[in-house]
């Protein structure tokens, strides 16, 4: 395998045309440039690093993977003081929502697919949260800049969360017990 670099605006572009939790990067080119997607052997994910100022050419057959946190790091997403130190349903979704961004912000650009049926959930501002919702009342993910929509409720944040953590790869029951701590 090869390793590219891209930037965060690529990348995104990339995440958008995603059909399927879990499907790599890799696949996603694959698939748009019309290549046989099982065409590769799936070897262990390759992380995309942060833009350089050097581009090299693409070469033919380079697989690019999105970085996806293990399980062992959605555990430690929880950190029990830190957590009770927070206001509210809304400050511990908040505090989850930003560990999650501290420990995958190549990937985390994911989370603007996560919607309702008829409704946004999350934005690169607070401004397109208001335009879909009047009454989203959205908060900033710690310095992310990314806003979630903070005016559901307690279980409904649950909900939000757990399919959160689920599209970046964790087991469904580990983000189960999880989200609970909202």
């Amino acid at each position: 395998m090869k390793y590219i670099e891209v930037d965060e605006e690529l990348y995104r572009h990339i995440a958008s045309k995603t059909e399927r939790i879990g499907e790599s990067a890799s696949d996603i080119l694959r698939r748009l440039l019309g290549l046989s997607v099982n065409a590769v052997e799936q070897a262990e994910p390759k992380a995309i690093s942060q833009p350089s100022l050097e581009v090299e050419p693409l070469a033919p057959n380079v697989e690019v993977k999105e970085i996806t946190p293990s399980v062992a790091d959605f555990t430690s997403l929880v950190d029990e003081h830190r957590l009770s130190l927070q206001k509210g349903a809304v400050g511990r979704f908040l505090f989850l929502l930003e560990s999650l961004y501290q420990q995958s912000q190549v990937a985390f650009p994911q989370i603007l697919l996560i919607q309702g049926r008829d409704r946004l959930y999350f934005a690169r501002s607070r401004e397109e949260l208001l335009q879909a919702s009047p009454s989203a009342n959205p908060k900033e993910i710690g310095s992310s800049g990314f806003w979630v929509t903070t005016n559901n409720n307690t279980a409904k944040k649950r909900a939000i969360l757990s399919e959160v953590l689920v599209q970046f790869g964790c087991d469904a029951q580990v983000a189960s017990t999880i989200a609970e701590r909202v």
